[in-house]
Order: C-alpha cells, then structure tokens, then sequence
C-alpha cells in the first residue's frame, strides 16, 4: 500500500501543480518521471530493507535451530555420561532455543510473505512508470499541437477582430486609384500632345494653301498687267505706221 500511495501523491501533486499555476504540460510531465523515478528508487530502498530484514529473521531462525539442536546432542551425551544434572540442565537451553527457533521462523515466514508482496507491487510501479515514460513524447507531442493550434486560433480571432485587414484593403484600394489616376494623366498628356501636333501640321498646311493660291493670284495679275502692256504697244506702233 506504501507504494501505490507514494505514486498517488506524486501524480496529484503535479496534475494539482499543472492545474493551479497553468504550467506548460511538458514540463510537468517530465517533472512527473523525474518524480516518480525519485519514487522508485526510494520504494526499491524500502523493499531492499524490507528483504533484509527477511534474510536476517532467517538466519537467526537457522541459527537458533542449530542451537537448539546442539544442546539436545549435549544432552544425550550427559545422559550416556550419567549426567542427568547436565542433561536437564542442557534440555532447558535445548528448548529455550527451539522455542526461539519457532518464533523467528514465524516471523521470517510473515516477512517473507510481505516481501513477495512488495515486490510484485514494486514490478507493477515500475512497470507503470516506464508506459508513463513512452507515453510521455507522445503526450509532449499532442500538447505542442494543442498549443500551436490554439495560438492560431487566437491569432486569427484577433486579426478578424480588429482593423488590421481593413487598413491593409483600404491602403490596397489607395494604390489602385493612384495606379489608375497616373495612368489617365498619361493617357490626358498623350492625347493633349497628339492634339497640338496635329493642329501644328493642320495650321501649317493652311498656311501653305493660303500662300499658293496667293502666289497663284500673283502671277495672274503680273501676267495680265504684262498682257495690258503688249496691247497698249501694239496699239500705239500701229497708230505711228
């Protein structure tokens, strides 16, 4: 019962540890093996003691056995001898040792039977904490998921919470008007350059179609005052002759 109850203790006082201060899981659990290895080591003492003690009530049974058998040879030599004084004398010690004899083999018997109870509950502890120790990764493991995911979870409910995102689109939408609103200052540019060369090449050809037809009327009048002239001479030659 020691055994179990010492393992009870440890795992609630880290399953109480964990749940009052929050503490991160992997540390708890490898805090737990650390604990209840300390455990182990100190039940393996006690059923060590405990078998100890059983070897000793043996011995001591053996020996007073031993005893008890030697003075009963003494006291059959002191019959052969005669000696019934040191015969009687030699039964008292035979039996005070055989009476010895039976109330270590009752306890050696009693301790005996506590030790093998000790340690089939020793095998089952330590059987325990080493599936505790393989399944401590694993629990590790899940924890570092659990958390992860949790942290994700925040994360995003924060983010959906807040004007994180709204400032990002806004600011997104900011640059597309700007990329748009120079785009069409480009497009206005080219078409107001294209506008003024065009009306440049259109007053030049104007201007070019003015002076011709000017030109044109020109020469007309010079050939028709020069036509004018010719008359007038001929006229005048002809009057003379």
């Amino acid at each position: 019962m020691g055994i179990w109850d010492n393992l009870k203790r440890v795992f609630k006082s880290n399953i109480n540890a964990a749940i009052s201060k929050a503490e991160d899981p992997q540390k708890i659990l490898e805090q737990t093996m650390i604990d209840m290895n300390e455990a182990l080591i100190e039940n393996k003492k006690a059923v060590a003691s405990a078998i100890a003690d059983e070897k000793r009530l043996e011995r001591q049974y053996n020996e007073n056995l031993a005893l008890a058998k030697d003075w009963e040879n003494k006291a059959i030599l002191a019959v052969k001898s005669d000696r019934d004084d040191l015969a009687r004398e030699a039964l008292l010690r035979q039996k005070e040792y055989a009476d010895y004899a039976v109330q270590f083999k009752q306890q050696f018997e009693a301790q005996h039977a506590a030790v093998e109870k000790l340690k089939d509950a020793l095998r089952q502890l330590q059987s325990k904490i080493e599936e505790a120790g393989r399944k401590k990764n694993i629990l590790i493991a899940r924890a570092k998921r659990a958390e992860a995911q949790k942290k994700i979870s925040e994360t995003m409910g924060s983010m959906s919470n807040n004007s994180s995102f709204a400032a990002f689109d806004r600011m997104a939408n900011k640059v597309d008007q700007l990329e748009a609103e120079a785009s069409a200052q480009v497009e206005l540019e080219d078409l107001s350059g294209t506008a003024d060369l065009e009306k440049q090449f259109k007053e030049l050809e104007k201007g070019k179609v003015g002076s011709d037809l000017m030109l044109e009327d020109l020469k007309a009048k010079m050939k028709a005052q020069e036509a004018g002239s010719i008359v007038v001479r001929e006229e005048v030659g002809s009057k003379n002759s």
